[in-house]
């Protein structure tokens, strides 16, 4: 922006002073700003009677720990059974309510057919909970 100090002698000013223009709008601006009412966000909640009755705590079932060994034996929970005797284990705890997790641990060398077997019984009788521990000896 060039400023000029004047012309010739006398000579009058042709560019329009815009000092008192900016300082009109700043204090317009601040103006506005201070007469806008504060935006609130309300959200409309329905929450819960404190009067209501709490939900009962569930029972925590131990979960079922199957492990499938190398040699095709089982062990279900640290004891070791046939798989003559697992169709009647699986028809016991899938009568429970809730029904606990069966975690299946087969060793890293146990026979495919043998795990197949274990979790077809296991389905066959209702188990719902199942899963895999100790896959981390897979990743090797």
């Amino acid at each position: 922006m060039a400023m000029s100090a004047g012309g010739a002698e006398g000579e009058p000013m042709m560019e329009i002073n815009t000092t008192p223009l900016i300082d009109v709008m700043l204090v317009l601006l601040i103006m506005f700003i201070v007469t806008l009412p504060v935006a609130t966000h309300a959200v409309k909640l329905d929450m819960p009677r404190p009067n209501a009755n709490p939900p009962p705590p569930e029972e925590i079932q131990q979960p079922i720990k199957l492990d499938i060994d190398f040699d095709g034996t089982i062990i279900w929970n640290d004891s070791v059974v046939q798989m003559s005797q697992l169709e009647s284990y699986f028809q016991n705890e899938a009568s429970k309510k809730p029904q606990p997790e069966l975690h299946v641990r087969p060793d890293r060398r146990a026979n495919y057919d043998t795990v197949a077997k274990v979790l077809a019984i296991a389905q066959r009788n209702g188990m719902q909970r199942i899963g895999f521990v100790g896959n981390e000896q897979f990743m090797e």
